[in-house]
């Protein structure tokens, strides 16, 4: 991994997470529709479907390089996500519940969902909230989808990585059955960033510089002149149609997966972008890093995770109309602290959270096992004893 490139990647990991955030801001309650070019853009969705490529691409490389065993991948999986998404649940709901009984008007919408406490643990850390029909929102935390979604994946990748034989396709089918439908039809877009990975880790690059600097430089072209022409729209057709049933009906139906069409041209035009970056990176790029892009990346899952339901809470208890511009820059000046302060409090400290889990994972044993030794002589002192009774 060319530190050059895995900056690079960073990078555009934090601007996703911020796309996401300005297209939530978009929503006329916030912003008074001064930005709803943004939502008709689409702009977030489409940057989810790059968080998705991206998320292949790591894991992929992981698994590879770092996770070279089956119990390591899933405690580096199991922490990494568990460490944000358990409190970016807690923070959801106490800000739902009290935002909603500062301003019960401004909670009374499709965008939030009331749940109790253990409804929302229980979809939110089982991670099923989008397995099958229909979805469930956590509360005002319409980001948290996709989570069902990577998790899915998680668990798929490691069935075909490390397991072998029958079994391999056994849990494989299991899987798939479980998840559903919605989640496998965004499965090739999440390929795309493996098959990333397994193009940089052969070497497979653009050999002649021309050709690098076209697959850097078309991929956004193309995706812009997309948006001009409206292929969305286009390629939405194309669903229905094949499906037989109305757009409504089909949105019902796929949820998040309804353009699963035009987020598989999308992951592929990103991820051609990226061989040809990474092609780049590895003939003229050398070892270039950034502290601040790095330390803003660190944040970027935080920030995903906990910035809608700050903006509906900020929403709910800030004075002035939502077309303010004072309000307006207020609130995302305000939603970027919490995100922040959140990130530094949960998701920074993973290395440590991970050195205290395998330290207590350690102690646990070495007190099982003293446990097994001290039971093992009090058995031989008894056959002792009993030897010499006898």
């Amino acid at each position: 991994m060319n530190p050059t490139f895995s900056t690079y990647l960073d990078m555009v990991r934090f601007c996703a997470a911020v796309t996401v955030l300005f297209s939530h801001f978009a929503y006329e309650r916030f912003s008074g529709g001064d930005f709803i070019w943004l939502r008709e853009l689409n702009l977030g969705s489409d940057a989810v479907v790059a968080f998705f490529v991206l998320s292949g691409l790591v894991i992929a490389y992981t698994g590879t390089v770092k996770d070279r065993t089956a119990s390591a991948y899933l405690f580096n999986r199991a922490t990494r996500i568990l460490s944000v998404a358990v409190p970016a649940l807690l923070v959801t709901f106490a800000l739902d519940r009290l935002g909603a009984a500062i301003d019960p008007a401004g909670y009374d919408g499709w965008w939030y969902e009331r749940q109790s406490l253990p409804a929302m643990l229980w979809h939110g850390l089982s991670f099923s909230s989008e397995w099958w029909i229909p979805g469930a929102r956590l509360g005002t935390n319409g980001p948290y989808w996709s989570l069902s979604y990577e998790v899915a994946y998680y668990a798929l990748f490691a069935a075909a990585f490390f397991l072998t034989g029958p079994s391999r396709i056994i849990v494989l089918a299991a899987l798939a059955i479980l998840v559903g439908l919605k989640v496998l039809l965004l499965l090739p877009v999440w390929l795309l960033g493996v098959l990333v990975w397994r193009s940089i880790r052969r070497g497979l690059y653009p050999r002649s510089t021309a050709l690098g600097i076209a697959m850097i430089v078309l991929p956004p072209l193309v995706y812009g002149l997309c948006l001009i022409f409206d292929a969305p729209a286009h390629l939405s057709n194309v669903t229905t149609r094949m499906a037989g049933l109305d757009g409504a009906s089909l949105a019902k139906i796929l949820g998040f997966s309804d353009e699963f069409l035009w987020n598989s041209l999308i992951g592929a035009l990103f991820a051609t972008h990226l061989v040809g970056f990474a092609g780049w990176c590895a003939r003229h790029g050398g070892a270039w890093r950034s502290s601040v892009v790095t330390w803003f990346a660190g944040a970027s899952f935080s920030l995903y995770l906990v910035h809608y339901p700050a903006l509906q809470f900020f929403d709910a208890i800030l004075p002035g109309e939502a077309s303010e511009g004072w309000r307006q820059l207020l609130m995302l000046c305000a939603t970027l602290i919490v995100c922040l302060v959140f990130a530094q409090l949960f998701e920074r400290p993973l290395g440590r959270l991970r050195r205290r889990c395998l330290a207590l994972a350690k102690a646990a044993r070495n007190v099982h096992r003293s446990g097994r030794r001290q039971a093992g002589i009090a058995r031989q002192i008894r056959v002792w004893r009993n030897e010499s009774n006898v």
